[in-house]
């Protein structure tokens, strides 16, 4: 068994080492006393708020349209309970551990800064469902991204009361059950805490990191199987040369053109192409384009991960306490918008459509006997006995094509919500929880391009391809045979595209992204 990693957890300081963890593992969460001391202050301040008796909203105020009406001090803890039960209106499949558990470190991460009123026992109420691995089934559907996420928040927040259900290794069971079995107590929420804890956008932002993880790791692995498709095409080395991508500039396209150098570097397939006896003049836009499609992907997966990083480290509800010279004031605003985050998971989603994309179309011509430098038809030998890849391409085509329409920016619509109170929305929710499935279409076609990619290196055996690109050869090979035949394709596809997305190619090639993230 791994050991379960403890971390502390500092306000502002979240890293994406640390969040990439979380998402892998359970960890361990504790808070410094510089952080319970702010979370402290902060509470005093709302106990001062309410001393005054005036309205302040979300502490002594209904909420939304609601929000003129008084609510009286012995109706408090009354009105946070309704809220919370109230707003668990969720639906659809229960988020799945890792994402739950990111939206959790994050909450305590905002709470943690002192500014949003609650008692160090909520905090602590959070981080007990974290570190003995209780995860609240929250419902993936029902957010649109501004008031924050309410709805899947609040089923959170069930959890910590004692209500709704929760999973405790993989099994559904009740909430009470189960903190009673850890010795842990329901919280009983005081003023403004329900609303400092559905008021947020963490559940937008972890679906979103969760894009943004798998964003990299496509276009790792998707640029290493690209070079594959470059040898076995006996492409032209030619694009990859640093100067055309100097003079142009951006970080990205000079990042990925570098990665082409050094993956082909030392192949004697390529050494063996003689361009005097190539009619080709130059490779399809698929082969030699790739640092300016592929960089500009690198690029945005950056700009993405700058807003997430942002966004994670992000105190995101309403209102906040802060404390004038006249004393603690409670000021009502908008961070529960999570339109950043939607940009940023549109972003993602052109990204990961994009590396798909470029990548049936390297099938295409890797299957395309015109076009392939060579190879057989459909990449298997005795052709029209046989069919090869041919179908094998027409999935990728259809997840592309999927993928097309799924990549259409979800932050451009608006429903208003809480009569007409809450105008205009992010949609983030969608907009980050999309990228999942965009990401499993991505990570099949690249899959395909890799069986594809690897039968075309198989059939020049007379030659060796790299030593980088021998090591991801091999790799394949030690999940799926030489195609040699007709036979059953399917699991071929299945393991190919568990190789990308456990990322088991970029393990032989670490330099490959050593300059790639501008955000770390």
């Amino acid at each position: 068994m791994t050991a379960i990693k403890t971390l502390t957890l500092h306000p502002r300081k979240l890293s994406f080492e640390m969040l990439r963890d979380i998402y892998n593992h359970p960890v361990h969460l504790t808070l410094p006393a510089s952080a319970y001391e702010a979370i402290d202050a902060s509470h005093n301040d709302v106990r001062t708020i309410i001393a005054r008796d005036k309205s302040a909203y979300g502490i002594n105020t209904g909420f939304g349209l609601l929000a003129k009406t008084r609510i009286s001090d012995d109706q408090l803890e009354l009105l946070q309970r309704n809220l919370i039960i109230s707003h668990s209106v969720g639906t659809g499949e229960a988020l799945p551990d890792n994402v739950v558990r990111l939206i959790m470190v994050m909450k305590v991460a905002s709470l943690a800064q002192g500014v949003s009123g609650v008692r160090r026992e909520v905090v602590d109420s959070l981080l007990g469902l974290i570190n003995h691995q209780i995860t609240p089934n929250i419902p993936a559907k029902g957010s649109v991204g501004a008031s924050g996420d309410l709805a899947p928040l609040s089923h959170m927040t069930l959890a910590m009361m004692g209500e709704g259900d929760v999973y405790v290794d993989g099994k559904k069971v009740p909430a009470a059950e189960a903190l009673a079995q850890h010795g842990l107590k329901p919280i009983t929420l005081a003023a403004k805490e329900g609303l400092a804890l559905i008021n947020g956008t963490q559940v937008s932002t972890a679906l979103a990191l969760r894009g943004y993880f798998l964003a990299r790791d496509l276009l790792e692995t998707a640029t290493i199987v690209g070079s594959m498709s470059i040898d076995a095409a006996k492409g032209s080395d030619a694009p990859f040369d640093a100067r055309i991508h100097e003079v142009r500039g951006h970080h990205g396209q000079i990042e990925i053109a570098k990665a082409h150098r050094q993956l082909i570097k030392g192949s004697a397939i390529r050494a063996s192409h003689n361009d005097e006896q190539d009619d080709r003049v130059q490779d399809p836009y698929c082969l030699r384009c790739q640092p300016q499609v592929m960089g500009a992907c690198l690029d945005i997966i950056n700009q993405a991960g700058k807003t997430l990083l942002i966004e994670s480290n992000a105190v995101t509800d309403n209102p906040l306490i802060f404390n004038n010279d006249d004393g603690p004031v409670a000021i009502s605003g908008g961070n529960f918008h999570a339109e950043p985050v939607a940009f940023a998971a549109d972003m993602l989603a052109l990204a990961i459509a994009e590396i798909g994309s470029m990548s049936e179309r390297r099938v295409a011509l890797l299957i395309d006997a015109t076009l392939s430098g060579g190879l057989p038809p459909f990449l298997v030998e005795n052709a029209g006995v046989n069919s090869g890849f041919m179908i094998a391409h027409v999935t990728a085509a259809a997840l592309a094509s999927e993928n097309k329409s799924m990549a259409h920016p979800g932050s451009v619509d608006s429903i208003p919500t809480s009569a007409n109170q809450e105008d205009h929305v992010s949609m983030a929710t969608y907009s980050a929880r999309r990228l999942y499935e965009m990401a499993q279409n991505t990570a099949t076609i690249v899959g395909i391009e890799l069986l594809a990619a690897g039968q075309g290196i198989d059939f020049h055996r007379n030659l060796a391809t790299s030593e980088a690109l021998q090591a991801a050869h091999q790799t394949l090979r030690e999940q799926v045979t030489f195609y040699d035949k007709d036979r059953y394709l399917a699991p071929d596809i299945e393991a190919a595209k568990q190789l990308v997305l456990d990322g088991a190619l970029t393990k032989h090639w670490q330099a490959l992204r050593s300059d790639w993230y501008e955000s770390k």
